[in-house]
């Protein structure tokens, strides 16, 4: 049985070991006791013949960076502010030269910038966007394809603004969308500079609506060609669509048994159900309509948005905004994973950024260490480890979880433990598993006890536990304790 964890001398614990010891060799039996020395600030257990010694790691609230989660500025923005993941616009017209010709490096820029700065991307590519030259590409224009030139009013708090809006039914420009769809997905599906990927391409800044001159968008049948597509292109990126819509929508194509993510572009200003007819295009609304295997679609594939702009000015303040709704419920009811945002690209005061840090951190996952054993075999060290989920939604990427045993003299080796993390969910019951360390190489001496999540981007953030101990030995590791290995 493991003694309690406390301050113990090193003389009074050398002695009860050696009591120890000697009673096993008078019994002849496998000692199962364990002795707790006292180095710096965590006690180390020595571990003798098979005796589980359990660690339990205490709670403190995971980072407002953590990867793949949080506030997103516009790339290059926001720097003050803790984040992860940074958007960026782009226009087709800039990568797509011919019918399956491509040049990337306008996308290679943005992904690669942003990799840089330890974060990864959010982008969606656009036809038409109010102030900007038209994304249809050049070659489609010189061919004939129609564009319709007109002020769109529909850009608030900007004034108004010339727009560009294309014939989404030409041939031509439905077989462009699925070429480049597939050649996206076929160069850049799974590349770890790419966090989530927001549909695009149709509707006013690729935001699947041409408001108020809805007649102009694009059919449900080219909004299936589009779909289809990208359900073809990309099996590990996670990609949103922007509406969510059952099978009586009359504006958008049915989405609700489909495996995309969606983005609340109106956060917190038309996310939650009103009950008002005039708001049955508020996000819950709509994906309550669109069905059952939509409303629970966050289970299974990310829901991410941006903060309405006309919240950034006040979101953050004591008073909070005098009008939207409430933020904290719009978290809770959406399990919302990622939001752009730029209220926090201006300066804020103390206050101001405490609240907003709070508000990055409940998006999202919130992975917990509860309990962690080692049990030793010979030279083998099995480890178990018990991970909970604090958060509103799951890990949507497969990273591994990984234990690395580092020995005092600097000796190390690692395994990697069969969680699947886009399973744990919050509230769930918490989940356990377990590797086997082998230590054969490792001297007798004091061995620290890790475990890392690592971001497969080079330069990435790690995911960070909510758990004291984290970072304290070894950036992007969690201690969980140490041992005395005989």
């Amino acid at each position: 049985m493991a003694a309690a964890f406390g301050s113990t001398s090193a003389p009074r614990a050398a002695r009860c070991a050696t009591r120890l010891r000697n009673v096993s060799l008078r019994l002849n039996v496998a000692l199962i006791a364990v002795v707790l020395i006292t180095i710096g600030f965590l006690p180390v257990a020595v571990v003798l013949a098979g005796a589980p010694v359990v660690f339990q790691p205490a709670y403190a609230p995971g980072p407002a960076d953590n990867p793949l989660k949080g506030f997103v500025p516009y790339a290059g923005q926001g720097r003050e502010f803790p984040h992860s993941l940074e958007f960026g616009y782009l226009s087709l017209a800039a990568v797509m030269t011919g019918p399956t010709n491509f040049n990337w490096a306008p996308l290679e820029r943005l992904l690669d910038g942003i990799a840089a700065r330890g974060c990864q991307s959010v982008f969606r590519f656009y036809l038409e966007y109010p102030r900007k030259p038209s994304g249809v590409p050049e070659y489609l224009v010189a061919a004939g394809v129609k564009l319709r030139a007109w002020t769109n009013t529909n850009t608030q708090p900007l004034s108004p603004a010339l727009d560009h809006t294309p014939d989404y039914e030409d041939p031509r420009l439905r077989t462009a969308l699925v070429n480049f769809i597939s050649a996206l997905g076929a160069r850049y599906d799974g590349d770890p500079r790419i966090g989530f990927i927001t549909a695009g391409l149709l509707g006013t800044w690729g935001e699947w609506h041409c408001y108020p001159h809805s007649e102009w968008f694009a059919s449900k049948t080219v909004q299936a060609e589009v779909m289809d597509a990208y359900t073809a292109a990309f099996h590990k990126t996670p990609v949103l669509l922007r509406y969510p819509a059952g099978d009586d929508d009359f504006k958008h194509t049915p989405n609700g048994r489909r495996h995309f993510g969606y983005h609340d572009d109106s956060f917190a200003w038309a996310t939650l159900d009103t009950g008002r007819k005039q708001d049955d295009w508020f996000y819950l609304t709509a994906l309550r309509k669109a069905g059952p295997a939509a409303l629970e679609r966050w289970r299974t594939a990310p829901i991410g948005g941006e903060i309405r702009p006309e919240l950034w000015p006040c979101l953050w303040k004591a008073t909070g905004c005098p009008a939207g709704q409430n933020f904290a419920q719009c978290v809770r009811e959406t399990h919302a994973t990622w939001l752009m945002d730029s209220s926090t690209s201006r300066p804020l005061t103390t206050d101001e950024r405490d609240r907003a840090s709070a508000a990055a951190q409940s998006l999202g996952y919130e992975l917990q260490v509860i309990q962690a054993s080692a049990v030793l075999a010979g030279r083998q060290l099995q480890v178990s480890v018990t991970i909970t989920n604090r958060g509103v939604a799951p890990f949507y990427a497969g990273w591994p979880v990984r234990v690395l045993a580092v020995g005092s003299a600097g000796g190390e080796a690692i395994v990697e433990l069969p969680f699947r993390l886009n399973t744990l969910l919050p509230g769930a019951a918490a989940n356990t598993q377990v590797g086997t360390l082998d230590l054969a190489k490792h001297s007798s001496g004091a061995v620290t006890l890790l475990l890392g999540i690592p971001n497969p981007l080079q330069g990435g953030r790690p995911l960070r536990f909510a758990n004291v101990d984290q970072d304290r030995d070894r950036p992007g590791w969690l201690t969980l304790g140490r041992i005395a290995i005989p």
